[in-house]
């Protein structure tokens, strides 16, 4: 019989050794922020009641309606959270702020105060300071506007294809967002703002459009353009202010972007979406419109679309242009009748965001 030798468990390499090390740190530490959360969320569902609301536990979407008083609530807002896996230990929420009076000056003063808070307590749970930060806007806001809000202050009637439903909402969040990249480090600032383009006017029925362009490589220049625009009296008193932004990581493969309506429901959206279909990058886009008075339905956005992408060819922002007429439309549509129904779908879109004004 053999004797049963002993078993010696081979040394293993202190890279190996490391790699399950920070493995098992990641691990505790995503469990820690999941515990972290959960004692936030059933402290500020207990803390707000009615007025927290749970979207997509699964997902971590969250809402909470914040007035500036209970009794007599005239000013409104809604924060919309994403609380991401590395929250709170090393990432902030993604947040979006929603109020049909929320303009551009009130959203920048909102966002710089919910960011400068989060960097004053990394590490630590945060939705609640935000919160209370939003109620003291709102209060002030109260004391020193001379109006009530207004319920609605789109200059448009609402159409039923604008109407976002709730099954729309995390896409929408996921779309337009604050992101963990609106955190830059101050270094950032510092940095000179980049120079602006303003492109030509588009006047129909009284309503002038006009789009303005800058180079931006982070989210922080984004802040630094709007502020440089709407020092300009005449940007600044635009009956809407319409932007969208996209900037490419190298790092990721992946793009940081962001849209605001300004009111004009639904704009920012497909503004971002003509973005993405002509692939421009590190690029902020704002197109302002000052209203006439005329109310001018769909045709409000094809000249909102259009101002954008006048002013992308012209600065080089797109890799591939597309330039069709409505006639051209018709006659591809019949000389393509006999093709693939997509085929006839991809004129169609094509022409729906790159016809001719």
């Amino acid at each position: 019989m053999y004797a049963q030798r002993p078993l010696v468990s081979k040394p293993r390499s202190a890279a190996l050794l490391s790699q399950e090390t920070h493995a098992g740190c990641m691990a505790d530490t995503e469990e820690e922020n999941l515990q972290n959360q959960i004692d936030e969320i059933e402290a500020l569902s207990s803390i707000y009641g009615d007025d927290w609301c749970v979207i997509d536990e699964a997902a971590r979407i969250f809402c909470i309606k914040i007035s500036n008083s209970l009794d007599h609530p005239e000013w409104t807002l809604c924060l919309q959270v994403i609380l991401p896996p590395e929250y709170p230990s090393i990432a902030p929420p993604l947040y979006q702020l929603n109020a049909p009076w929320l303009r551009g000056e009130d959203r920048l003063t909102i966002s710089n105060n919910l960011e400068e808070m989060y960097l004053q307590n990394l590490g630590e749970n945060i939705l609640y300071q935000w919160v209370e930060k939003i109620r003291e806007f709102l209060e002030e806001k109260s004391k020193t506007s001379h109006q009530v809000p207004k319920l609605k202050s789109t200059t448009e009637e609402t159409e039923a294809d604008d109407d976002d439903s709730s099954s729309e909402l995390l896409n929408d969040l996921l779309l337009c967002s604050g992101i963990d990249a609106s955190f830059d480090t101050l270094e950032d600032a510092a940095k000179e703002v980049p120079s602006i383009v303003h492109g030509e006017p588009i006047s129909d029925r009284r309503s002038t459009f006009q789009a303005h362009l800058a180079p931006v490589t982070s989210p922080s220049q984004v802040k630094e353009v709007l502020n440089k625009l709407y020092e300009n009296k005449k940007i600044a008193s635009a009956t809407h202010n319409i932007y969208a932004y996209r900037i490419y990581s190298k790092k990721t493969d992946t793009f940081i972007q962001d849209c605001e309506d300004d009111g004009e429901t639904a704009a920012g959206k497909r503004l971002l979406h003509l973005m993405q279909i002509l692939d421009a990058r590190d690029v902020l886009v704002v197109v302002s419109r000052w209203y006439g008075g005329i109310l001018l339905g769909p045709d409000r956005f094809k000249h909102i679309n259009n101002c954008a992408r006048n002013i992308l060819v012209e600065q080089h922002y797109t890799n591939y242009v597309v330039s069709v007429t409505f006639e051209r439309c018709v006659i591809m549509y019949h000389n393509l009748r006999g093709f693939p129904v997509i085929t006839y779908v991809t004129v169609m879109l094509t022409a729906k965001y790159f016809s001719s004004p």
